[in-house]
């Protein structure tokens, strides 16, 4: 190929040496952002994007229509999964948790936030119940549980205990002022409750 006149080969050399060390740059400065993109698409693809923070209202009754408090409970993905096998929302009241631990609702003297009741079109039922309680309720819950033969592992400052009786699962998290307690029956969405923690903490 003809050489371009006029045109001098150091000075080609020299600017694409400078455009290499300019990409190079670049892609170290991006490098340490990758795995945080990564992550955040897979979120995305994955729906699990979260829904504004719990925020409860004092009109949840029990003959209450609407269900916004336990909508605020749980991510995009797992409503969506919950509401699709009930064939609409759940049922939402302020009941009393549903706990089959022996005094325990006692010990902890709970106010209930809400009561969110899902039941499938075919089977299967879930009953959780959101409650405020005392700043030391997780040692109380503990204890309590243990005794009644639940098994209980630590949980971010707090405790979360399950049992299974008759293919009845109960899971209780006791935790920052909080106890979430919630019956499964013939049903049991996988990682049900870390995925409510998302929201409430």
């Amino acid at each position: 190929m003809a050489r371009i006149g006029g045109r001098n080969s150091f000075v080609a050399w020299l600017a694409g040496l400078g455009c290499a060390a300019v990409l190079g740059t670049l892609v170290v400065l991006v490098a340490p952002a990758i795995p945080a993109a990564v992550t955040l698409v897979g979120d995305t693809l994955r729906g699990t994007e979260a829904v504004p923070a719990f925020v409860p209202s004092p009109a949840a009754t029990a003959d209450d229509t609407s269900t916004p408090e336990c909508r605020a409970l749980y991510t995009e993905a797992l409503w969506s999964e919950l509401t699709q096998r009930v064939g609409g929302d759940p049922q939402q009241s302020s009941d009393a948790p549903s706990t089959t631990a022996v005094g325990l609702a006692d010990a902890l003297a709970p106010s209930v936030r809400v009561t969110c009741v899902f039941t499938g079109t075919n089977a299967g039922r879930i009953v959780t119940t959101v409650s405020e309680v005392a700043d030391d309720a997780a040692t109380i819950a503990r204890t309590a549980l243990v005794a009644d033969g639940f098994s209980c592992a630590a949980s971010g400052g707090g405790v979360d205990c399950s049992r299974t009786i008759d293919g009845v699962v109960e899971e209780d998290v006791v935790r920052d002022g909080l106890w979430v307690t919630t019956i499964f029956d013939g049903w049991q969405p996988d990682s049900y409750t870390a995925r409510m923690a998302q929201q409430l903490w």
